[in-house]
């Protein structure tokens, strides 16, 4: 802005005034900024391997394919529901013992309560090495280790819910209020006591908030594991694509978005209920 002035707006009239958003080397910067990721996104749309004929089709392949998927099957209920309901007790068994696993780890990775900092690694290590790896990789593991089935996919739900669980945990025990422990500290109680009047009273609404959420996360990703053969209605919608049973597909889509659409309303009465 040139010509700046306190001068009443009657006696500036003659004077002009230009107002500029960025200085020459602040758009430049900007411009220079914008062409670098510009660059970035050329080349990493190069680097991906497109076979670009069945782009251009994708749209008559899709109508072709959900002709073929209507009607749903009803008469694949009966293969259907087991699966489904195996499918829920994987997800709460897992989020059952992923419980079990986090609470101690959770303590150990909160840095206002940890005993040293070789607990502190150990438990920030567990975390990370958790949520670094997902489900579906963790399914893969598992199977070939415990062979195909409910377990493997319980085990897997398992190990990639521990970080979650712990990391939030953990933060809601180092945001606590820290006036309750120290009144037990100075009246010379053990850190048992501690523990379970100053620390569990106040992340017990944190915990059951992360919890369910996690419940309801696992019902999620409970429903594709048995495309890797962990069990559940996945393997059954593979095996569905397979055979080209595209009603069977559809069926077992719309079964999906029901037990999907159950977990919301449960883990909406619950945390309505305890929360």
């Amino acid at each position: 802005m040139k010509n700046l002035t306190t001068a009443p707006l009657k006696d500036i009239g003659g004077e002009s005034f230009r107002w500029e958003r960025y200085t020459p080397l602040q758009r430049l910067r900007r411009f220079a900024g914008m062409f670098i990721v510009a660059g970035i996104l050329l080349w990493t749309i190069s680097t991906i391997d497109v076979f670009w004929p069945w782009v251009w089709t994708a749209p008559e392949e899709m109508q072709d394919m959900i002709y073929r998927m209507f009607p749903p099957n009803p008469r694949a209920l009966p293969e259907i529901l087991p699966a489904l309901l195996e499918t829920i007790n994987i997800a709460s068994v897992g989020t059952l013992l992923a419980i079990i696993i986090s609470l101690p780890v959770a303590y150990f990775g909160a840095r206002n309560v940890s005993p040293n900092r070789f607990t502190l690694a150990i438990a920030r290590v567990i975390i990370v090495s958790s949520r670094s790896i997902d489900t579906l990789i963790w399914a893969l593991l598992f199977v070939a280790i415990l062979g195909p089935g409910p377990l493997a996919g319980v085990v897997a739900i398992a190990f990639r819910s521990v970080g979650f669980l712990g990391k939030l945990i953990g933060e809601s025990i180092e945001e606590m209020d820290w006036g309750p422990i120290e009144a037990l500290q100075a009246s010379g109680a053990s850190r048992g006591h501690i523990i379970n009047y100053a620390i569990v009273p106040q992340i017990i609404p944190s915990f059951w908030a992360v919890a369910i959420l996690r419940w309801d996360i696992n019902i999620r990703e409970s429903t594709v594991l048995g495309m890797v053969g962990a069990g559940g209605i996945g393997m059954l919608f593979q095996v569905a694509i397979d055979l080209f049973r595209w009603n069977t597909v559809s069926m077992v889509l719309v079964s999906i978005v029901v037990v999907v659409l159950f977990g919301e309303v449960v883990t909406g009465i619950v945390r309505r209920k305890i929360i």
